[in-house]
């Protein structure tokens, strides 16, 4: 694979302006046809973020990877580490010059994730639980871009809150899954143990369920939304019991909850 490509990781990059059109839709439905010009800068500005990311971690971790992933660019020899920096660094300004051109809240919000993903590469993926709250948070941030894109985030908060749960509790049962195995990272379960970091994580399995019901209350979305929301809340109660007995299991459940809510909030914001 070209060098550069398996650098940015284009596949993060397309399923991250996936995420961002999914979350417009759920925001504007079929009024998504007056904001393409907004969705194509918002689009380059998440695809030079993930870009900016990935080129980042390569950067920071080229001595891990020397062991974990000998085949990308830099552990293999086929790229200087000061270019995978110079590229960042390019990504991440560029980044910000498109976003400067969206409304005021999106600006505001790819500022505040590229200073979340700053800080995670610098040293807070080592951190365990800050970790996982900054994955969760970066995650969110894409539901909320997608509404403030067409000045409408207060639509996408609901599936942002539910999509930062959600991931904080996968995050945590990822790294239960992990604990023997996570060697230079303090995580929550090292910290407490297995069963509380678990507990935790159902909690917050549980939250994203009980928040999930709220735009059906406020009658921002109908039937449709809840009888489909309703398949997702049924898998995350299932997570926030069977991970204690497989975290394996577990996590990836969540993430087929995560995908069946997204559908929720697509039909909701279509119907």
């Amino acid at each position: 694979m070209n060098k550069y490509l398996q650098l940015f990781r284009l596949g993060n990059c397309a399923m991250g302006v996936v995420g961002l059109i999914l979350a417009t839709l759920i925001a504007v439905g079929a009024d998504i046809q007056y904001h393409l010009v907004e969705l194509a800068m918002a689009g380059g500005v998440v695809f030079l973020f993930i870009i900016g990311g990935n080129s980042l971690n390569d950067y920071l971790d080229r001595e891990i990877d020397k062991t974990a992933h000998p085949e990308r660019p830099i552990p293999s020899g086929r790229m200087r580490p000061g270019t995978a920096a110079r590229i960042s660094v390019v990504a991440f300004m560029g980044s910000v010059a498109l976003a400067a051109a969206l409304p005021i809240e999106a600006f505001a919000i790819v500022v505040l994730a590229i200073v979340i993903m700053l800080a995670y590469e610098g040293g807070t993926k080592k951190m365990g639980f800050i970790g996982n709250l900054s994955i969760s948070f970066l995650t969110a941030c894409l539901f909320l871009l997608g509404g403030a894109i067409v000045q409408h985030v207060e639509v996408t908060l609901a599936i942002a809150a539910m999509a930062f749960l959600a991931t904080l509790g996968r995050e945590i049962v990822k790294d239960i899954q992990d604990m023997d195995a996570d060697v230079d990272r303090f995580t929550l379960p090292q910290r407490i143990g297995a069963r509380k970091a678990g507990i935790v994580a159902s909690l917050a399995f549980l939250s994203a369920v009980a928040l999930s019901v709220e735009p059906y209350i406020v009658g921002r979305f109908g039937t449709a939304y809840l009888a489909t929301v309703l398949v997702a809340d049924g898998i995350f109660i299932y997570c926030s019991g069977i991970h204690f007995q497989d975290p394996e299991r577990g996590q990836k459940w969540a993430k087929i909850g995560m995908f069946v809510a997204l559908i929720a909030f697509l039909m909701g914001g279509s119907l």
